[in-house]
């Protein structure tokens, strides 16, 4: 299992960023007390490090007098002995990639196309180099289940949300809590009603969606993501993502909530999950224009989805006459059909369409020209623009029907063998996570209920995740694109992640994770070429961990 680090066994450079990330991390609590932040009952917190408003710091928090100021990176690193500067209290939700006022200075952005929604990180000269301080008041997050339905106002003081989406059970003020009642725009009624429709449409009302298949979804546009909440009882897991847009903090409420999610967008570059990944994926109201472009987007929901996998579309285009929608929904049409897409239920306000698994039809409308088919080679998905064509699955007859869940997790795939893993191989890593894991929680010194968020920084095969299955936890499995392409291995697994570059902050914000797990990481930038420093990715860590957070290293 990973450890932290002694100074006695590790190399010079090794113990100069275990202090750096030991003082990050510290630094990172106790600049709660600059800003006279809080913790709360919702977390038992280990005896050596509570406190209580008011009370004394721990002992030796002297030695982290940090200094309040807006500091940039620059060339070459010096720590002072004071510590790190701490950000201003303005810059609490700082998310470097996602920044306004940066953005907003860019002049060659495709804004009709939602560019200035992609993320987009400064220049490291205009990187700020501080930490991101709590807001006022911030208490430890309540926990998880009861987290799924309240969470403390402090720690996400925005009304705008509940002021525009109250009406349609998002969010609703309560006291000194947000309350989330499981509604949304197409499902105001509560998320559970409307995965029961689902299910009903996708089986022709002889099952639900766990019938139909689906293990994994992922939900574009999610809100607040209650419907990734109220897949969890099902057993299905949900890659949700938003933008940072008019909702801006909808990913932040996601999150605080204990519920995956990301900040990203379906704008001009592939989303960073592989191919055939999701049984389904779901756009209730999520504001994305599928009719234009040629159906692009369209195309990218295909590369995502597995043969036989589901795209769902609740919006006014499947249901209204009014307006521009049936010229809307005409065109969908058109470009589905393209695609050979079977459009399998419309009920309501939703429609369902399926990916066929047999590729003849599409080879068909190549072949008369109303369809393109893409270039074998062209699999990466990191930072690689969208593409106007399709993917066949040539190699059919070796197609994988992956089993449900929980025997998924176990299931020797295709994708370890296409990286040369062998099942012994495998399986011997299932065994040493389950090794490692068995005496975690002791090790980590608090209670399972305690940890919700989790980020495997370097996630392998995906077995700490697997390991963790079982617990109250749900786990963000990252794969750096400079690796070894492990993450087909983790969606065939029927877990979730996302491909990312240390050497860029990721597209979260403040404070998003209870444990980071960071197995192999550091050796595996240690000069990396990218042009960033260990110290970045510290400093990257501190933003995005939680006060009384866990950073566990090897």
């Amino acid at each position: 299992m990973g450890r932290w680090c002694s100074p006695a066994s590790a190399e010079p450079r090794s113990v100069q960023l275990l202090l750096l990330g030991v003082a990050l991390v510290a630094a990172s609590f106790y600049a709660g007390t600059l800003f006279q932040s809080s913790a709360s009952p919702a977390l038992i917190l280990p005896p050596s490090v509570s406190r209580s408003p008011g009370s004394p710091n721990p002992q030796d928090a002297s030695e982290f007098t940090n200094k309040v100021g807006v500091s940039y990176r620059t060339a070459s690193i010096s720590v002072p002995d004071y510590g790190l500067d701490v950000c201003p209290l303005e810059y609490n939700e700082h998310i470097p990639c996602h920044d306004a006022a940066y953005i907003r200075s860019l002049r060659n952005l495709d804004r009709s196309r939602h560019e200035d929604l992609e993320a987009k990180c400064p220049p490291r000269e205009d990187s700020l180099f501080c930490l991101v301080p709590p807001p006022n008041d911030y208490k430890i997050p309540i926990r998880w289940p009861t987290s799924r339905d309240y969470v403390w106002r402090s720690n996400v003081n925005h009304s705008h949300l509940s002021e525009v989406k109250g009406g349609q059970n998002w969010v609703h003020e309560n006291g000194r809590l947000w309350w989330f009642p499981g509604g949304g725009t197409h499902f105001k009624r509560g998320a559970s009603e409307y995965i029961e429709r689902l299910g009903n449409m996708t089986t022709n009302s002889t099952g639900d969606l766990r019938s139909a298949g689906v293990v994994q979804v992922l939900d574009v546009g999610c809100g607040v993501a209650s419907f990734s909440a109220y897949l969890l009882p099902l057993d299905i897991h949900t890659m949700s993502f938003a933008p940072k847009d008019g909702h801006e903090n909808q990913i932040q409420f996601a999150l605080e909530r204990g519920i995956g999610a990301m900040i990203s967008v379906l704008a001009t570059k592939q989303l960073p999950y592989p191919g055939n990944s999701f049984e389904m994926v779901h756009c209730s109201r999520c504001r994305v224009d599928w009719h234009e472009n040629d159906g692009i987007l369209l195309k990218e929901v295909d590369r995502l989805l597995r043969p036989n996998g589901y795209f769902v579309y609740s919006a006014p285009p499947a249901y209204r006459k009014d307006k521009d929608f049936p010229i809307i929904w005409e065109r969908l049409i058109n470009i589905t059909s393209a695609m050979c897409w079977k459009l399998i239920a419309k009920h309501v306000q939703t429609a369902i369409w399926i990916k066929p698994e047999d590729e003849s039809c599409r080879q068909k409308n190549s072949d008369t020209g109303i369809l393109n088919i893409c270039d074998p080679s062209d699999t990466s998905s990191w930072q690689s623009p969208l593409m106007n064509c399709v993917r066949l699955n040539t190699d059919q007859p070796k197609i994988q029907k992956l089993p449900s869940r929980p025997e998924r997790l176990l299931f020797y795939s295709r994708s370890l063998e296409i990286i040369g893993v062998t099942p012994e191989k495998f399986d011997n890593n299932n065994q040493f996570w389950r090794d490692q894991v068995r005496k975690y929680w002791s090790f980590l010194g608090v209670e399972k209920t305690s940890i919700r968020n989790i980020m495997d920084m370097n996630a392998n095969y995906g077995g700490f995740a697997m390991a963790l299955s079982t617990d109250p936890v749900w786990i963000m499995n990252i794969v750096p694109y400079t690796t070894i392409n492990t993450l087909p291995v983790i969606y065939d697994r029927g877990l979730i992640g996302s491909y990312h570059d240390w050497c860029q902050p990721f597209s979260t914000y403040p404070r998003s994770y209870d444990l980071l797990h960071a197995f192999h990481l550091f050796s595996h930038y240690q000069g990396h070429v990218g042009g960033c420093l260990l110290e970045d990715i510290m400093l990257e860590i501190d933003r995005i961990i939680r006060p009384q957070g866990r950073l566990n290293t090897d």
